[in-house]
């Protein structure tokens, strides 16, 4: 796709669209939900230092032809791109906020792929289910350890494989707000 094809192209509202160097694109969908939880997550790992290295919807590379663009990374304090990525390699921590569109992919594809290339954690926002998952112990096949827990329920300590703790704040994630019928 040439840069003035993509000037010209008029993307459907409500996704982000992300272009990799390696000539691939992807839509993310993009709620208010999604955007404010993907947020409440960055303020939470403040904690982690001015400096901690923690991305949004950033390309990350894994093997073969398998990038991913977490809602939300934490990685190790001297991870280094290569080629202008960060490699799963430096990954401490992956959250997906689930959208109308992704549940499937979030709870299941995502969960089998992120334990098979060993990322120490994966945590599921789900802001429609009102709930998050925390998946621990990568398997080959997923995760051998999750932990399910309802928003409003406190703050959630989540020890990384570095020593540090991010704090999930479950009190602070936004919910969706009622649909309401215009007249």
């Amino acid at each position: 796709m040439s840069v003035h094809s993509i000037m010209d192209t008029d993307f459907p509202k409500g996704y982000a669209v992300l272009f990799g160097v390696d000539g691939k694109m992807i839509m993310i969908p993009r709620s208010e939900e999604c955007s404010g939880t993907i947020r409440s997550m960055q303020i939470d790992s403040l904690a982690l230092g001015r400096h901690a290295k923690v991305t949004s919807d950033v390309y990350i590379d894994f093997p073969g032809d398998e990038h991913s663009a977490p809602g939300l990374a934490i990685l190790r304090d001297d991870a280094r791109k290569v080629s202008r990525r960060y490699s799963f390699e430096d990954v401490l921590l992956i959250s997906e906020v689930v959208s109308t569109s992704s549940a499937r992919k979030d709870y299941n594809d995502c969960t089998t792929k992120y334990g098979r290339y060993g990322i120490p954690i994966y945590l599921v926002v789900d802001p429609y289910a009102g709930e998050v998952v925390l998946h621990t112990e990568p398997t080959a096949i997923g995760y051998s350890t999750a932990l399910k827990r309802a928003y409003g329920t406190g703050k959630l300590p989540i020890p990384l494989a570095d020593g540090r703790t991010f704090t999930l704040d479950l009190d602070e994630l936004p919910r969706p707000e009622p649909e309401t019928d215009a007249h």
